[in-house]
């Protein structure tokens, strides 16, 4: 059935005027439609999505399980580095934020391209493997702009693991937010990297 004759064209008549714009109607959708996802996977007792604020950072995200958290002392920027972390497991899939203030703005991007290096390294991913791709953060720095890491590898145990990566950075705050499973379900990948904002 053509959209032009479908359903949603007469619910669209109803609730928009005939001269509203078609960005408007397109947005309303995919409003729309964000919500009736979010409320299909809130509704799951596999995925039970929660606001969470990492750290001290300002930075708030979702998650579908009830995080544990801990902090660690890591060498980031050339000196030791508090890190906090938050991680849960949740439908077969691993879901980690990690937040660390550098205390220098300066190192922000070194840092987050060494990072991501060590990652990659760690879950034995290859660049034909390995793609990357802007993200949209609200609130978070422009330069270097947030990006979204995808890539395939091997845990330790030699068994293929899909790894989704996030790193961005507000002043001297990094952040890495990732989400590992044998294999990535997109709806709840696109969930929750969609939720990151800084308040």
């Amino acid at each position: 059935m053509s959209l032009l004759s479908s359903p949603f064209t007469l619910i669209t008549q109803c609730i928009f005027p005939a001269g509203a714009s078609r960005w408007v109607v397109r947005t309303a959708w995919s409003l729309v439609a964000l919500t009736a996802l979010l409320f299909a996977f809130g509704c799951s007792p596999k995925l039970n999505w929660r606001d969470v604020q990492a750290g001290s950072s300002g930075l708030t995200l979702l998650l579908p399980c009830k995080p544990d958290q801990g902090d660690k002392i890591v060498p980031l920027g050339g000196k030791p580095t508090k890190m906090t972390m938050l991680g849960c497991d949740a439908a077969g899939a691993t879901f980690a934020v990690a937040v660390a203030d550098l205390g220098d703005a300066a190192n922000v991007p070194d840092v987050l391209t060494q990072w991501q290096g060590i990652t990659l390294t760690n879950m034995k991913a290859v660049p034909a493997n390995t793609q990357s791709r802007p993200l949209r953060v609200p609130g978070a720095a422009f330069g270097p702009a947030p990006v979204l890491v995808v890539a395939q590898g091997q845990r330790p145990d030699g068994s293929a693991v899909s790894g989704w990566a996030a790193y961005f950075a507000k002043g001297s705050h990094v952040v890495q937010v990732v989400m590992y499973a044998s294999a990535i379900e997109p709806i709840a990948a696109e969930i929750y990297f969609a939720s990151l904002k800084f308040d």
